[in-house]
């Protein structure tokens, strides 16, 4: 980046994405942001990413204004991970981690992040998709896994950058994008505001 003294606004509370953006050298400050993320009925894996992005970066807009603070870019950003057109959430439990888990067992699956970045009214939204594919698991491969603790806070019950790495036997996209924020279109975003990379 060209200048020092830039922040943005980070509507998200995911340890990945804030680890990322500090890897492009971007300071930011956190903004809470909540949202229902239902899926809507019929809604496909795309819209769901990118209306969650937009309105996450809506919901973190609507607290920069309330607390009367400077105009920067704000980003947001949605994770979900899809396969035969249905979309795997954040594990609600155990049994529900096991059962996503055993779906993507020697399979392969897309993992759709949509980047939104806003500021004042101006919105702009991008959108990766990475095709993951795991080896077989055996149930005892899910059990240790799930006894990690690691896919709970997780879209699709894992983690491509933990423990779950050695079950991804080939990626077609973006790595950064599997965990949760893509870089090339963040910075490529980012740019549009006026940020420069590297």
């Amino acid at each position: 980046m060209t200048t020092s003294d830039t922040h943005i606004y980070l509507a998200s509370g995911s340890p990945r994405r804030r680890e990322l953006l500090q890897q492009l050298g971007v300071a930011f400050e956190r903004i809470h942001a909540d949202i229902d993320e239902s899926v809507l009925p019929g809604e496909e894996a795309i819209a769901y990413t990118e209306r969650l992005a937009a309105a996450k970066a809506a919901a973190g807009w609507a607290v920069v204004q309330s607390c009367g603070l400077p105009s920067r870019p704000l980003l947001s950003a949605d994770t979900t991970v899809v396969q035969d057109g249905e979309i795997f959430g954040k594990p609600v439990d155990a049994a529900d981690a096991a059962r996503m888990l055993r779906a993507f067992s020697g399979r392969s699956h897309q993992v759709v992040t949509s980047v939104a970045i806003r500021q004042d009214d101006t919105l702009s939204v991008a959108t990766c998709v990475t095709e993951v594919s795991f080896r077989p698991l055996s149930d005892a491969d899910i059990e240790r896994y799930i006894a990690s603790g690691e896919p709970f806070d997780k879209a699709g019950a894992y983690g491509i950058q933990g423990h779950a790495a050695v079950f991804v036997s080939r990626i077609d996209g973006s790595f950064t994008g599997v965990m949760g924020l893509p870089l090339f279109e963040t910075a490529a975003l980012l740019a549009e505001f006026g940020f420069t990379f590297p």
